[in-house]
């Protein structure tokens, strides 16, 4: 079978969208007929058989009762399941404003997007898109020094930060320095992780800036993570390093991160890009 797809990108997490909720908008592709399945999502993620990505994006109609305009799905380029996305849901953002947007029916002021992690709210400011990506979920025993863990012979002191996904932050003098490509899968499958998680090393450059690399669980190395920047913004945040809003510096971009603290949502902002519309037969 023949399917249409969007390639797009938020600081070069790449993703390729398929729309199953808008006939009129392009590359439609009929919801029933679309085998979303971990297989067909490595042979669309490969980089060399297949387009290419971090993740899929799915957007779809929105579950009924649950008030959103669209619904998100995501499988990572491992063909597992992850609950959101910042970096997708900016760029199913662009995708609702630039071809489902106008009046009551799209993206203006604002759209609410259904995902596993439950629905968020999704503004344009200028050519950037902000996500109100909700309360950040906070181990009880998370204080300022974070919980002390000993990881391949290493010390660190480990701040555990859910935001829709989980998040491991570690602080560091020198992330460029950091061993990512051993220390991000062997944290990511840790014991103390039952569901995996994902993993972030974060360098204080000043009180409002922070420099950030991640692993993210089911890619691998990435070159940003929405998510992973908000986990990273709150942990700082807590640990008394910097305060709101945090200029969060990834490899691949910047994201401006906001929280007000304790029970309050954090809000991300940032870019997302089309990059090309294509064809693929599986």
């Amino acid at each position: 079978m023949k399917f249409h797809f969007l390639k797009m990108q938020g600081l070069g997490n790449d993703f390729v969208l398929f729309n199953s909720l808008n006939a009129a908008a392009p590359c439609f592709v009929p919801e029933m007929s679309l085998p979303w399945t971990p297989e067909f999502a490595r042979k669309i993620a490969d980089r060399r058989f297949g387009v290419g990505a971090d993740q899929l994006l799915w957007l779809k109609p929105a579950s009924a009762g649950s008030g959103a305009f669209a619904r998100m799905e995501i499988l990572n380029a491992d063909g597992s399941v992850a609950e959101m996305c910042g970096n997708g849901i900016r760029a199913a953002g662009l995708f609702l404003a630039r071809y489902c947007g106008g009046g009551a029916e799209g993206f203006s002021p604002e759209v609410l997007i259904e995902t596993l992690d439950g629905v968020k709210t999704i503004s344009c400011v200028g050519d950037q898109i902000r996500v109100d990506m909700g309360v950040p979920v906070l181990a009880p025993s998370l204080g300022v020094d974070g919980e002390p863990v000993e990881i391949l012979g290493q010390n660190f002191a480990l701040y555990k930060v859910g935001m829709g996904v989980p998040h491991a932050v570690f602080f560091t003098d020198d992330v460029r320095g950091v061993a990512l490509e051993v220390l991000g899968p062997v944290i990511e499958n840790h014991p103390m992780f039952p569901q995996k998680t994902n993993v972030d090393f974060v360098q204080v450059v000043s009180r409002s800036e922070v420099l950030m690399r991640v692993w993210e669980r089911g890619a691998g190395i990435t070159l940003a993570c929405g998510t992973g920047a908000c986990a990273s913004a709150v942990a700082s945040i807590l640990a008394g390093r910097v305060q709101s809003p945090v200029r969060v510096e990834l490899p691949g971009g910047v994201l401006t991160i906001e929280w007000a603290g304790a029970g309050a949502s954090v809000f991300m902002t940032g870019p997302a890009v089309e990059v090309f519309r294509g064809e693929i037969e599986i």
